[in-house]
């Protein structure tokens, strides 16, 4: 026999006065963030606040430019929230899966970057750009819209040593510039960046006719890197 339902009045019913706002977070969270497994990610949301991590969310509500066939891939808003989380390889793997990203993806770019028990973040990053851009140009784009600190659809700035290290790592990889060509293009950039006080944004690179020279030849990271299918 089942036992009776049990009534209570609204004096009864203790709500914690913190739950509302907790929840209406997390609502606005899973709107912008739109993870393909809502339990998954909802798990690592909880689990992130409680120990005061930072949190596996978009800064914004971005639209559907994932680089793979489903629709599931990376995307600039996840890279950027990757980059705010990620400090080790063990940790990247845990907030890819947190994400819902295709671990096949993730594989692709760890393998393309030869990466061992430890990862140079930086590195990683540069491969996360080069899947959504594709070429060159358009990878260090990604990398200054993701990275700046000026607000958004301004002119996405980053500092020039920062640009350095992701042109000149994306370069190498390339495997068909050689290093004086790549010194002699930071060199051209120097007194404009002095100008900037040490800052460089797409515009002052996008439109260079060495810029499009190499984005013209063959590209192993295009290749590994742009997609995951």
């Amino acid at each position: 026999m089942p036992l009776p339902e049990t009534l209570y009045t609204a004096q009864q019913i203790n709500i914690p006065p913190e739950l509302p706002d907790i929840l209406k977070n997390f609502t606005k969270a899973a709107i912008r963030t739109q993870p393909k497994d809502v339990l998954v990610w909802s798990a690592a949301y909880f689990s992130a606040l409680s120990k005061g991590e930072c949190l596996p969310v978009k800064d914004r509500l971005e639209m559907q430019v994932a680089t793979q066939k489903t629709d599931t891939g990376l995307t600039p808003g996840l890279l950027k929230t990757l980059h705010k989380q990620t400090c080790s390889k063990e940790e990247l793997q845990t907030k890819w899966k947190a994400l819902c990203l295709p671990i096949v993806q993730l594989e692709t770019l760890l393998s393309l970057g030869s990466f061992g028990a430890d990862i140079d973040w930086m590195a990683f990053f540069a491969l996360g750009c080069s899947a959504l851009g594709g070429t060159l140009v358009s990878s260090l784009k990604f990398a200054c819209e993701i990275l700046t600190e000026d607000e958004e659809g301004g002119a996405a700035r980053i500092p020039f040593e920062t640009f350095v290290k992701l042109y000149t790592y994306l370069a190498h990889l390339d495997g068909d510039l050689p290093q004086d060509y790549i010194d002699k293009f930071l060199s051209s950039l120097q007194p404009l960046v002095e100008f900037q006080h040490g800052m460089i944004k797409p515009l002052d690179f996008i439109n260079r006719e060495d810029m499009d020279t190499i984005t013209s030849g063959s590209s192993n990271y295009v290749k590994g890197g742009s997609r995951a299918e």
